[in-house]
């Protein structure tokens, strides 16, 4: 069975620091206000309880889970809200023990004892969360999951789509690599531009255009932002932002005023290997320093893994190619937003479900791919550049230090950009033919990989780092 999975799926954009467990819950809040406005009682609500399970429970404090979630029964949409209010908004509900539902019926919500933590996992998916309202005629309940990259089902419709015949509206239907591989061999295109005409199914090319390039300026500007920010991220950990004092280093005195100015400035620099390494790296920290401290991302496929696919492309458009500009950004983000979705079918982008390699691992190969074509490779040479990527990161686990999106999360951002330009070299330098490891193979061996690790080290902090290293050894 194919899924239509766009491009705009995969990739999103929200608020952080996780896609799973901040981005999921709040669209889960705001589906469940939709469904109280469709059953006409969400003025009738006089209490809301919200339990969260699994890995949402276990690392939901440091992944703003309770945050999430109340931001969502407000009515805030993650796309749009300032970040800058998002403090307020939260103190508020916090002090006053009050909360807008929809910002339409004022209830009262106590944070502490109207979201609960439960440790127990449900067993449809490890992020699982119950939402009930309460009315005084009876209680609304409806159970969601949060399935990773900012996606959100409901087990019974899932099983119900199981049960009936579907078919997906592209003309192009998708559903592993070497399906892929056909449709560009037959009709002599490449992989951007199938999904091109996949896109053009559901919406207009104006549409798919500005969208494109909404995305990649949420990603320069999340960049920008995380370069000219310096201090200490939230949480406890007291981690130090490194990529301010990384970029003046790099960048120097240089004037410039916007994003884009910045982008040629940094074009003008010197570009020897170490100083390479840096700028990559620096952009991959600026990304997920931002996402650490509730900033706007790029859901890349995750917000885990949020600053490499704008890393790489970065690197693409001021170090390797000075003439790029919008044609090629949109054509590395079609390319690795299908790259993602072929993961995202074959195997998972949840942490929760398989470790970090199903979101720097994925995210690497999809940033991997996209570079390849731009830089010029073929179909062929795309998909095993995103093989070679992912190879390199099967059995990555999460235990990230007292639930926190910060260590090592940040960190391996920059390796899984530094691994996937290796990768498109790689592929790009190789004939294809000689390829031994076909793209879905691995994306199965990755699933096999997931369902085979041990749950402590998928996203629980309950192993690995995340119990070597204690909250006050920091």
């Amino acid at each position: 069975m194919e899924e239509c999975i766009s491009v705009f799926d995969m990739l999103k954009i929200g608020v952080g620091p996780s896609s799973s467990h901040t981005l999921g819950p709040w669209r889960a809040a705001e589906r469940f206000l939709n469904e109280l406005r469709e059953e006409k009682i969400l003025d009738t609500i006089v209490s809301v309880k919200v339990d969260l399970y699994g890995s949402l429970s276990l690392t939901g404090k440091g992944h703003a889970t309770d945050l999430a979630v109340m931001l969502g029964l407000s009515g805030q949409d993650p796309v749009t809200i300032p970040v800058q209010d998002i403090d307020s908004i939260i103190k508020t509900i916090q002090k006053t023990h009050q909360l807008n539902l929809g910002n339409e019926n004022a209830i009262t919500f106590n944070p502490d004892t109207d979201i609960v933590f439960n440790k127990n996992f449900l067993p449809f998916h490890a992020n699982g969360m119950t939402f009930t309202a309460t009315t005084e005629l009876g209680n609304y309940s409806n159970t969601y999951y949060s399935i990773g990259g900012g996606f959100v089902v409901v087990e019974e419709r899932i099983n119900a789509k199981k049960k009936m015949e579907f078919k997906c509206a592209f003309p192009y239907l998708i559903d592993n690599a070497d399906m892929l591989l056909n449709y560009c061999t037959e009709e002599g295109k490449s992989i951007s531009e199938i999904v091109w005409i996949n896109e053009k199914s559901m919406r207009s090319e104006k549409e798919i255009n500005k969208e494109l390039m909404k995305i990649w300026h949420t990603m320069l500007e999340c960049m920008y932002i995380g370069c000219h920010s310096e201090g200490i991220l939230p949480g406890g950990l007291n981690v130090r932002r490194r990529a301010f004092d990384m970029h003046q280093g790099l960048i120097g005195l240089a004037n410039y005023s916007t994003p884009q100015e910045w982008l040629e400035t940094i074009r003008k620099t010197e570009v020897k290997f170490r100083q390479i390494l840096k700028w990559v790296s620096c952009f991959a920290l600026a990304v997920n320093e931002v996402n650490a401290s509730l900033g706007r991302v790029v859901t890349a496929p995750t917000n885990g893994s949020a600053g490499v696919i704008p890393a790489v492309l970065m690197y693409y458009l001021v170090i390797e190619n000075h003439n790029a500009g919008e044609k090629e950004i949109k054509q590395f983000l079609m390319v690795a937003g299908e790259i993602g979705s072929l993961f995202k079918q074959g195997s998972t982008i949840s942490a929760a479900m398989g470790g970090c390699q199903a979101e720097i691992g994925v995210s690497s190969a999809m940033a991997a791919g996209a570079l390849c074509e731009v830089m010029g490779g073929t179909p062929d040479q795309v998909l095993m550049a995103a093989e070679i990527a992912m190879e390199h990161h099967l059995g990555l686990t999460c235990d990230p230090i007292g639930g926190l999106v910060q260590i090592p999360c940040i960190e391996r951002n920059t390796m899984g950009a530094i691994k996937a330009i290796n990768a498109a070299e790689l592929a790009f330098e190789t004939d294809a033919k000689n390829a031994k490891v076909p793209l879905d193979k691995v994306i199965n061996t990755m699933w096999q990989t997931a369902k085979d690790m041990n749950s402590k080290y998928k996203e629980t902090s309950e192993g690995g780092l995340a119990i070597a290293v204690n909250m006050a050894d920091c």
